[in-house]
């Protein structure tokens, strides 16, 4: 199926969507350097997209902040260890497009498809998300907001592009208990997200962090609350504490704009 057969419609968004459907993604307390990417003037770029796909129940919970469903749900990846390139990191389904693809959306469709296994017939796309650049590759990344619709079974199709296909629930990622800043000691600091026994960083947290701005379901959290990078990686990864080790322990270097 393409892009045509597949439309924008935000009108199609269940209430609890439509905040983030109608307002672009939010940076309030300027701790998201992700959202201001942008492509230098004349700089060669090559387009790329991302599935930020939420499920749960069409109708709104009127006890819930934002009207949140308990079931609310993103899908999310991780790549596997084994690969040479963002090895281990937590990404939207996306990826570069190819000629045959019809406009950003049909990319973000495919890609997911290919990755996960999903059905694109039960994917609503709602609206596209401004484009971020993405520094070392040179992507130009689009974010396709959808819902699920219609969710169908997803999986790894590839264990040696992924070893997790995850919906994690929105409610585990808005906890302010989940919720911190990481640095990196090249100079990169930004919001992060850990759940499920995965550090979510980078870009994918960043369009995340934007989104959960503008939703009308954000909790207050500790932006102040800054972590090494290297040191959580670690601690996520192994399950060591992290009082119990330093910035060089198993240190594995966090290509900074390895997150898509």
């Amino acid at each position: 199926m393409s892009f045509r057969s597949h439309p924008l419609n935000p009108t199609a968004a269940p209430e609890w969507l439509r905040a983030v459907t109608h307002t672009p993604p939010a940076d309030p307390n300027r701790v998201n350097p992700v959202l201001n990417r942008r492509s230098p003037k004349g700089a060669a770029v090559r387009p790329a997209s991302v599935l930020v796909l939420f499920g749960g129940s069409f109708e709104s919970d009127p006890l819930a902040v934002g009207g949140l469903p308990a079931d609310a749900d993103v899908l999310l990846t991780q790549r596997a260890s084994t690969m040479r390139q963002h090895s281990g990191q937590v990404a939207f389904p996306g990826g570069a497009a190819d000629p045959e693809d019809d406009g950003p959306v049909d990319t973000a469709l495919r890609e997911a498809e290919e990755e996960t296994g999903l059905e694109r017939g039960g994917v609503q796309p709602l609206v596209t998300l401004p484009e971020i650049f993405i520094p070392p590759s040179g992507f130009d990344v689009t974010p396709v907001l959808a819902y699920w619709r219609d969710p169908s079974p997803v999986g790894v199709v590839d264990a040696a592009e992924a070893e997790r296909v995850v919906r994690v629930p929105v409610r585990d990622l808005i906890d302010p208990d989940n919720r911190f800043q990481v640095r990196h000691r090249a100079g990169y600091e930004g919001p992060a997200f850990e759940v499920d026994g995965m550090l979510v960083w980078g870009f994918t947290a960043g369009v995340l962090a934007g989104l959960f701005a503008v939703s009308g379901w954000e909790l207050e959290w500790d932006h102040h609350d800054i972590r090494d990078l290297d040191v959580t990686l670690t601690r996520v990864a192994t399950g060591v504490d992290e009082n119990d080790v330093t910035s060089d322990f198993g240190h594995r270097p966090a290509r900074e704009m390895g997150e898509r």
